[in-house]
């Protein structure tokens, strides 16, 4: 090997190097950027109207980073609504990670479920978010049990751009979904065919808004859950975490949270590491009452300690590598015995 041609391997190998330091400073850069763009404060915050409200709400327990942590997830329908109007919350799910056990549960919460909501009177869980972010993770930890540390607040489009920037996820759709509305001109409307396939964003909508038949919300939530997961794992794929920087860029506009940055990356690596455990519907069927309050269908809980005992009973039982399995391998079916012994629940909004 002469001279010249030990200079060339040199400058190409220092050039290669040079490149791959390059682009890791931008990924780095671009993905704390990104998630800088996640929390959204004063005018751009969407809840800037609501800040004098929201302060007489306590602020939510802080994380350390070793015991297990709540995430309370909340998906609005914004159509209609003028700027800084928080509507009622569409879907309401509760992330609970435990960092020492590795281990995650999805809880989604019934909105028509009728509690305290802290510092107002009674009235439907969805309407908490309408007076601050803090008062709705509050009155969600109280009905559940447990703290709420974090929020993130989204709405249609956060959830579809979301989607489309993990590629879609393949999907099995459990049966034909149809429902169409000229209220909104038709931009919504759900046409979905039953068996596998791939959903965008578009379409993965689709099928976590779907709830015009006879179970309503009750399946829905269910749903939504097996749709949750589904893009949690796609997200961990490698294609996804190269793509980081883009994704963040795509849903950033959409979504509002209390994190900072230190919380994100501490939170993403506890994820990273944990498996679902499972995913549960709160409050259970066993402990719910179907009312009338003030003429219109709620749904009561029987009996409020019951219920965050359940919550506990779910977070604290032991996990199996082949219950782990089984809980993934199936994404997107449904629990065909407990939809057939549910009764039928009004559809309200």
């Amino acid at each position: 090997m002469n001279k010249r041609t030990k200079k060339t391997i040199i400058w190409t190998v220092s050039i290669i190097i040079a490149g791959i330091l390059g682009y890791g400073t931008y990924y780095v850069s671009s993905i704390y950027s990104g998630l800088e763009g996640l929390q959204k404060k004063g005018e751009a915050s969407p809840f800037r109207e609501l800040e004098k409200v929201d302060a007489n709400t306590p602020e939510p327990p802080k994380w350390e980073g070793t015991e297990p942590v709540n995430i309370l997830l909340m998906g609005v329908d914004a159509r209609g609504f003028e700027e800084g109007e928080i509507p009622r919350s569409d879907s309401m799910l509760v992330v609970s990670i435990d960092p020492v056990q590795e281990k995650m549960h999805l809880f989604s919460v019934l909105r028509d479920t009728y509690t305290d909501i802290p510092g107002y009177r009674q009235n439907r869980i969805n309407t908490a978010i309408t007076h601050g972010p803090n008062t709705a993770m509050k009155a969600v930890g109280d009905l559940l049990g447990i703290p709420i540390q974090y929020y993130v607040y989204t709405d249609f489009r956060g959830f579809m751009k979301l989607v489309d920037s993990v590629d879609g996820v393949d999907f099995y759709v459990e049966k034909d979904m149809k429902y169409s509305s000229k209220a909104d001109k038709n931009e919504f409307d759900i046409d979905l065919k039953k068996g596998m396939q791939h959903l965008d964003g578009n379409k993965a909508l689709q099928y976590a808004r779907f709830r015009y038949d006879k179970m309503g919300d009750f399946t829905r939530t269910e749903r939504q859950r097996e749709l949750i997961k589904a893009v949690g794992k796609k997200m961990q794929s490698t294609t996804s975490i190269m793509k980081m920087p883009e994704i963040l860029n795509a849903v950033s506009p959409y979504i509002d949270t209390n994190m900072d940055v230190n919380d994100m990356w501490k939170l993403a690596n506890v994820a990273y590491q944990s498996k679902m455990k499972g995913s549960e519907q709160v409050p259970p069927m066993k402990l719910l009452v179907e009312a009338n309050i003030g003429g219109a269908e709620v749904l009561t809980v029987k009996n409020p300690d019951t219920l965050k005992q359940y919550v506990q009973d779910v977070l604290n039982s032991p996990v199996s590598e082949s219950e782990t399995n089984n809980s993934d391998s199936e994404s997107g079916k449904q629990d065909k015995e407990t939809t057939n012994n549910v009764g039928s629940i009004p559809d309200s909004n």
